[in-house]
């Protein structure tokens, strides 16, 4: 047969409008339909031989081709093509089971229990700093057993202490610990957790949800929806924005319950001022500076050092003892510390005595619903967020204060500030473990990250919902592919808590699994063996960045204990040792200019040693290439390529950002006011200066662009042909 006749006619084949008709009556929607085409016509093309009826019918397509009287038509390859479609995906023959179990159109009728009650929902609503939570809470504590369900740790160990000082015995649970109010272990009446915990079996007076508009979230939103719909309790308390009043009523009306709304209004005034603070030579005590990425804590604390002031210094990955400490230095009065550098971890979790919010940029890198990294302006939820930290009503600063470092982003912030805020629209929702079983039964030799791929593929959800994103759990699910594990366990480690940003950290969830398959418990031993426990004080940053990491695994190690109780039977000892690296990683971050001093120093010549949080802003997904990360392995995304001052975050928004970074090529940086900045600063050198010259020159004549960016603008490209002419 002739190879370009049969591939004219696959082709065709293809293209059909009545091919593609009868493959969505199969199952094969568009991407399905798509992917199995291509599997066949490879088959065909590739195979030394086929089967001799498919050959048959091919010779009397080609054969008949253009002739009055075919022989034969290219609709006659669909029974062909079916069948492979069914070898390369197996639910074809049990879609209409699939589809039920992955109809995820009615979550209430997921919690029997909390639709054969009757539950009042009241929803406190108001800004940050308006007293809603603390009217919720006070229900909470006169009721005869409540649960409060909270995002962070630190702010279910908050109400387990205020509970407890209160003389209202409360249990505190969360993913790596159980702590009782009595000592007899007895649980108490009263809960505090983070809302994945929360039973929604057990009964209560009260519940109060806190942060309700997180519902919304890509990758968290399904705990939200789960205690909403699914805790038993006779009043549920909900706290949050007045973006997500409309959701809730729309989900309580698909139960029959009504909600009431009590609003509240901010009980401290918050002023958006008319300047910027432009240099840190302005700063004053109670003042904290906002950053959005690691790079920049850095840079910003080392500047303020320089200048004799004391700083307290907090950001995501921090222990939460960390954070504590950090905090309490900050809002100690006899404390020399009054300037704080954060990022926005200081959102949420933390009570700190703030008089003026700093943002030293207001272009934040996010995650969407799809997985995808994005590099945005904050929202106008997220700067109220932020900016309602300052000025807390019974702090020593009466009224709150908020600007930016630089004075073009102040126009746009007013501009985020004087928006609404976009009303929450969706509810997430993830597949259970009990429904990827029931699809592993249907297709027993499908991974586990296919069986999720299927599930999300064939999932329906009505317009109140959406299914949060999975792909950190198909990153663990891949990762841990080959080592002998049943299901549900599988499942349960792909569950786990984890930054995959963090090489070290994976490596010990691969160790973890691959010890936990052969039956062999984790010991205490085993663990400090791995983890070359114990450790010293950090001498640099790349050091307290690992000390990070190995807090993360004796994390990790405690969520698994609670899971797994037998295989990972040290959780005292393992606490006992988090908490002395906890006191660690203190001294670290106390004398953070020191490490980062000493972390340049060490650094080659002609190289800024400086390790990101979650990815730098100057980089997008497509920009993305392999670095080395301090472990000595290749890691995508995980650290930065260079150290950036503080001002080259300004942006009016995205897309001046994007302009102004990929317009002006290293001979013109060299001349302007950032290299100088960098040199006065000494992050920069001249001979650094140079190389980095020398290295975009060469980069230019190769026809690359340089620090993983596209330069696809036009007038670049002219820029570029003119060169080339």
């Amino acid at each position: 047969l002739s190879t370009g006749e049969v591939l004219k006619n696959l082709n065709k084949f293809y293209k059909r409008k009545e091919i593609q008709r009868l493959g969505a009556e199969n199952g094969l929607d568009a991407r399905l339909f798509h992917q199995a085409f291509i599997s066949f016509r490879k088959y065909i093309m590739e195979s030394s031989s086929v089967s001799a009826d498919l050959h048959i019918i091919l010779s009397d397509i080609c054969c008949g081709a253009g002739k009055v009287c075919l022989l034969g038509h290219v609709d006659d390859l669909f029974p062909f093509f079916l069948r492979h479609a069914k070898q390369i995906f197996p639910m074809l023959d049990c879609m209409d089971d699939l589809r039920k179990i992955s109809d995820l159109r009615l979550p209430p009728n997921w919690y029997p229990d909390a639709r054969a009650i009757q539950r009042k929902i009241i929803f406190h609503a108001g800004p940050t700093n308006s007293g809603k939570t603390y009217h919720a809470i006070q229900r909470f504590l006169s009721a005869k057993s409540g649960i409060y369900c909270g995002p962070l740790k630190l702010l279910a160990h908050e109400i387990f202490q205020k509970s407890n000082d209160a003389n209202v015995p409360c249990d505190l649970v969360t993913g790596e610990e159980r702590v009782y109010a009595n000592e007899d272990a007895r649980p108490a009446p009263h809960i505090a957790c983070t809302i994945e915990m929360c039973s929604t079996n057990t009964p209560y007076e009260v519940a109060v949800i806190d942060e309700i508009q997180m519902i919304r979230d890509p990758a968290r939103g399904w705990a939200w929806t789960r205690a909403l719909l699914g805790l038993c309790a006779e009043e549920i308390h909900i706290c949050g924005e007045a973006a997500a009043i409309d959701l809730v009523t729309e989900l309580m009306y698909t139960t029959g319950e009504e909600v009431e709304v009590r609003n509240y209004k901010r009980l401290t005034p918050l002023t958006v001022l008319d300047y910027a603070l432009e240099s840190l030579d302005n700063l004053r005590p109670g003042d904290c500076i906002v950053c959005f990425s690691k790079n920049d804590i850095y840079s910003v604390s080392r500047q303020i050092e320089a200048r004799g002031l004391e700083c307290a210094v907090i950001y995501g990955s921090l222990p939460p003892g960390t954070k504590l400490e950090q905090a309490k230095k900050f809002n100690d009065p006899d404390d020399p510390c009054k300037i704080l550098v954060a990022t926005d971890a200081i959102g949420m979790g933390l009570n700190l005595c703030i008089k003026r919010i700093i943002f030293n940029s207001i272009v934040k890198p996010t995650i969407n619903e799809k997985g995808e990294k994005e590099i945005d302006s904050i929202t106008t939820s997220q700067a109220l967020q932020i900016a309602g930290r300052a000025g807390r009503y019974g702090s020593s600063f009466k009224q709150g204060e908020v600007t930016t470092m630089h004075r073009d982003d102040l126009v746009q912030l007013k501009e985020i500030l004087s928006e609404p805020v976009r009303p929450v629209k969706a509810a997430g929702l993830h597949p259970t473990p009990e429904q990827i079983e029931m699809f592993a039964y249907h297709l027993p030799d499908a991974t586990l990250s296919n069986l999720i791929d299927i599930f999300v593929s064939l999932s329906q959800v009505d317009g109140l919902y959406f299914v949060c994103n999975i792909d950190d759990f198909k990153f663990l699910a891949d990762m841990i592919q080959h080592i002998p594990l049943n299901l549900r366990s599988r499942y349960v480690f792909c569950t786990a808590p984890l930054n995959r940003k963090e090489p070290f950290v994976c490596t010990m969830l691969l160790k973890f699994a691959r010890q936990f398959s052969r039956n062999e418990p984790l010991t205490f031993d085993w663990l400090c063996r791995h983890t070359k426990w114990p450790l010293a004080a950090p001498k640099n940053i790349k050091e307290l960045v690992h000390l990070e990491a190995v807090h993360d695994v004796f994390d990790l190690y405690l969520w698994l204990s609670y899971r797994f109780m037998d295989m990972f039977p040290d959780a005292v000892l393992v606490r006992d040792i988090q908490k002395k690296l906890d006191d660690i990683i203190q001294v670290g971050v106390c004398n953070i200019t020191k490490l980062i001093r000493a972390s340049q120093s060490a650094a080659a010549p002609g190289t800024a040693e400086v390790v990101s949080e979650d990815f730098p802003l100057s980089r997008t997904k497509r920009d993305t290439r392999l670095v080395p990360d301090h472990h000595g392995a290749k890691s995508a995304e995980a650290f930065s390529i260079a150290v950036e001052g503080p001002g080259e975050r300004r942006a009016k928004n995205l897309k001046a950002y994007r302009s102004a970074t990929r317009q002006e090529d290293l001979k013109s940086h060299g001349r302007g006011s950032l290299a100088n900045r960098l040199l006065r600063e000494g992050l920069l050198t001249q001979e650094m200066l140079r190389q980095l010259e020398s290295e975009w020159q060469d980069q230019h004549r190769n026809g690359r662009y340089g620090l993983g960016s596209k330069r696809n603008d036009q007038s670049s490209s002219k820029e570029t042909g003119k060169k080339k002419k």
